[in-house]
C-alpha cells in the first residue's frame, strides 16, 4: 500500500525532535484525522542550518514530516518556499489518494514556520 520511501521515512525518520534555540517553530493539526505536526528550524548564514519535526499521526504524516526536512535543509528561505507539494510527494514515492492530507500537513507546517521568519 505504501511506497518503500514512505516506509523508510516512517521506520527511520530523519531529523526527529526539536531544534534547540529555534528561529521559528510551527505546529499544525488536521482536525479531520487528528494528525499533528510540529516543525522547528534554525537559520545560519541565511540558510536552514537545522530543521526538525515531531509528529503524532499516520504513517504518511510521519514520512512526509521526515522527508521535508531533507528537502529543505541547507536551502535559503526563499528556495525553501519554492518547494511544491508535488516535490514532497515524489520524494516519498507517491501517496495513496486517502493519504494526500499528510503532504498538505507537512507543507502547511513548513509554510507557517517560514512565515515567522519574515517578522
Amino acid at each position: 500500500m505504501y511506497s518503500a520511501q514512505v516506509l523508510d521515512h516512517f521506520q527511520n525518520p530523519r531529523n526527529p525532535g526539536d531544534v534547540a534555540k529555534p528561529d521559528a517553530t510551527a505546529q499544525v493539526e488536521n482536525p479531520a484525522c487528528g494528525d499533528v505536526l510540529k516543525r522547528s528550524l534554525r537559520l545560519a548564514a541565511g540558510r536552514i542550518a537545522e530543521i526538525r519535526f515531531l509528529a503524532k499521526g499516520c504513517v504518511p504524516a510521519i514520512a512526509c514530516g521526515s522527508a521535508i526536512t531533507e528537502l529543505v535543509q541547507g536551502r535559503t528561505v526563499d528556495r525553501a518556499r519554492e518547494l511544491e507539494r508535488e516535490d514532497l510527494v515524489d520524494a516519498v514515492g507517491g501517496l495513496p489518494e486517502a493519504s494526500n492530507h499528510a503532504s498538505h500537513l507537512a507543507m502547511d507546517t513548513l509554510a507557517k514556520a517560514l512565515d515567522q521568519l519574515k517578522k
